[in-house]
C-alpha cells in the first residue's frame, strides 16, 4: 500500500498535520443526531468498563471529524498563474471537476487501481465519461503539462485533469514528477501547467518558504480560511489556485463497520457520547500519543480518552490491521484510502 508522503511528512511536524472531511467530504450531518442519540443510549447502558473494546469486522469505516481537528486537505487544482492568465478556460475546466469530486470517488479509483488492478488511465477516464466531464467544456487550446506524483491518488487525478482538458479543446499530456520541493518550482517557472493539490499541506508549503520554516500555521479545518490563506502566498509563487473540491485526503479516524452499528456512531463526537467508560483501544504510529493531531487532539478536541495504545504504523496495513482483528477501537487512517472501499 502506498504511503502518502504529504501527510506523513505533516504528521512528524508537530505544527502542521492534514487526511474525512472538515465537514464537507464524508459528511454524515444528516444521521448524526440520531447516531449520538444511540451512543448516548449505549454508553448509558453499558457499566462493564468495555462498552468501546475493540470489536473486529472486515470492514471499516471513517467516523466525521465534526470538530475539523484536523486539516483541511481538499483536492484544488494547483496552476501555473501565467499559463492560468492566458487561458482562462483552462481553470474553468479544472474547476468543473472540482464541482463533482468526492471523497468516495476518490475512494472508489484508489482501490480501483489498487486492489482491481486496473490502470490508473483507464480508471480516470471511466470516470471522466461517467461524470459527463468530457461535456459542456470548450474555448481551450494549446499544450498543458499536468503533473502527477508518484502514488495512484495523484496520478488518477493528473488523468483526469488531462482527459477534461482535452475534451475542453487543449493538447494534455500527464508527466509524473517527484515530491513537492521538486513540482512546485516547476509549476512556478511554467515546466508543467497544472497539478492536482491538496489545500492545507500546499499552503503549509508556500507559507514556510515565504516565511521560514518557523513560520506559524495558516492551514485550519475550515476550507475557505485556508484558501484566503493561501491566495496572497500561491500569487507571490506565480500559482493561481482554483476552486477546492469536496473530495479530502487527509488524516482520518476509522472503526469497524461492526463497532460503528453496535453503538450507533457516525461521528467523533458520537464517539465520545458513546464511549465515557475509557475503554477506547487507539492504533496509529508510534509517535501518535505525542502528536497534537492525533491522541492528544482526540482527547482535547472531543473529550476522549483511552485504556491503552497500539503502536502500528500511520494509515497502513498494520493500522488497518490492527482494527479489523479486534486489537484496537479505532485507529488513524487516510481518508480516500482504497481499502475502505465498500462492495
Amino acid at each position: 500500500m502506498r504511503v502518502r508522503a504529504h501527510l506523513l511528512t505533516t504528521l512528524a511536524v508537530a505544527a502542521v498535520l492534514t487526511t474525512a472531511a472538515c465537514g464537507e467530504s464524508g459528511s454524515s450531518s444528516g444521521s448524526a443526531t440520531g447516531g449520538t442519540a444511540a451512543a448516548s443510549g449505549a454508553a448509558t447502558s453499558a457499566a462493564s468498563g468495555d462498552a468501546c473494546a475493540p470489536v473486529a469486522g472486515k470492514e471499516l469505516v471513517v467516523l466525521d471529524d465534526d470538530k475539523d481537528l484536523q486539516n483541511a486537505d481538499n483536492i484544488i487544482p494547483a496552476v501555473n498563474a501565467a499559463a492560468a492568465s492566458a487561458s482562462p478556460a483552462l481553470l474553468e475546466t479544472l474547476n468543473k471537476v472540482s464541482t463533482v469530486l468526492t471523497t468516495d470517488d476518490l475512494v472508489q479509483m484508489n482501490a480501483d487501481v489498487d486492489v482491481q488492478r486496473k490502470s490508473a488511465t483507464d480508471v480516470a477516464s471511466a470516470y471522466v465519461a461517467d461524470k459527463g466531464l468530457d461535456s459542456g467544456v470548450s474555448g481551450g487550446s494549446g499544450a498543458v503539462v499536468v503533473g502527477g506524483s508518484n502514488f495512484t491518488e495523484s496520478t488518477v487525478l493528473a488523468n483526469v485533469y488531462a482527459d477534461v482538458l482535452n475534451a475542453a479543446g487543449f493538447t494534455a499530456t500527464v508527466q509524473a514528477v517527484g515530491n513537492r520541493e521538486l513540482y512546485l518550482p516547476a509549476l512556478e517557472k511554467g515546466d508543467i501547467q497544472v497539478f492536482p493539490e491538496y489545500l492545507s499541506t500546499a499552503t503549509e508549503f508556500l507559507n514556510k518558504a515565504a516565511n521560514g520554516a518557523s513560520a506559524s500555521p495558516v492551514a485550519s479545518g475550515d476550507v475557505d480560511a485556508t484558501v484566503t490563506a493561501l491566495t496572497p502566498l500561491a500569487q507571490a509563487a506565480g500559482l493561481t489556485f482554483g476552486t477546492p473540491s469536496e473530495a479530502a485526503d487527509q488524516n482520518a479516524f476509522a472503526v469497524t463497520k461492526a463497532f460503528a452499528d453496535k453503538l450507533g456512531v457516525t461521528t467523533l463526537s458520537d464517539l465520545t457520547a458513546a464511549c465515557g467508560d475509557g475503554s477506547l483501544v487507539l492504533t496509529g504510529p508510534p509517535e501518535c500519543p505525542e502528536r497534537p493531531f492525533c491522541q492528544p487532539g482526540l482527547e482535547d478536541t472531543y473529550g476522549l480518552s483511552f485504556a491503552s495504545f497500539e503502536g502500528t504504523d500511520a494509515g497502513g496495513p498494520l493500522a488497518k490491521a490492527a482494527i479489523q482483528q479486534g486489537k484496537a477501537s479505532i485507529g488513524l487512517v487516510f481518508s480516500s484510502d482504497g481499502a475502505l472501499a465498500q462492495g
